[in-house]
């Protein structure tokens, strides 16, 4: 009888092991640094509400804070059910990004606000588009489909921006 109570308690905790070590490597990349990217588009998008000489812009900067910041609030909720931890800062290269956009004013920081924010929005897309379609993670995969429609309109926003200007 004891056996067979350590032999179904062992099987409970192994059947209960998948569900923590069920996230992938490459999820958990993307969950990472999907998690740093909004963080950075929310302190880019901070700092060109400051910053911005042009009222499109500055609206184009509040829509970063204001959907960067839901996608990582959801984020979150599915990295905390995954009990996966996310980085709270951006990485090196985005930290550079914004020093180098803090020295800038008027409209020679709305051209390189915009240009960055391009170039960022190119390589979220095509990282959301990436887990939405071979993700092993369901949530994470739900969390990439439902966020990628936002990202690739930022995209178009950005880009049309740059040819306006």
């Amino acid at each position: 009888m004891r056996t067979l109570i350590t032999t179904l308690a062992a099987a409970t905790l192994l059947s209960a092991t998948p569900a923590l070590a069920a996230v992938s490597g490459s999820d958990r990349t993307f969950a990472a640094e999907a998690a740093q990217g909004g963080v950075a588009e929310i302190q880019l998008g901070q700092l060109a509400l400051q910053k911005a000489a042009s009222p499109q812009v500055k609206e184009f900067a509040n829509r970063m804070v204001t959907d960067h910041t839901t996608a990582n609030q959801e984020l979150a909720g599915v990295a905390k059910t995954e009990k996966l931890s996310l980085p709270a800062e951006p990485d090196a290269r985005q930290k550079s990004d914004m020093e180098r956009l803090s020295g800038l004013t008027g409209n020679a920081f709305d051209t390189a606000y915009m240009k960055q924010m391009v170039q960022d929005h190119e390589k979220t897309v095509a990282a959301f588009q990436k887990e939405a379609q071979t993700g092993r993670d369901p949530e994470l995969k739900a969390f990439a489909q439902k966020y990628l429609p936002v990202l690739r309109q930022h995209l178009q926003m950005a880009q049309a921006s740059q040819t306006k200007g």
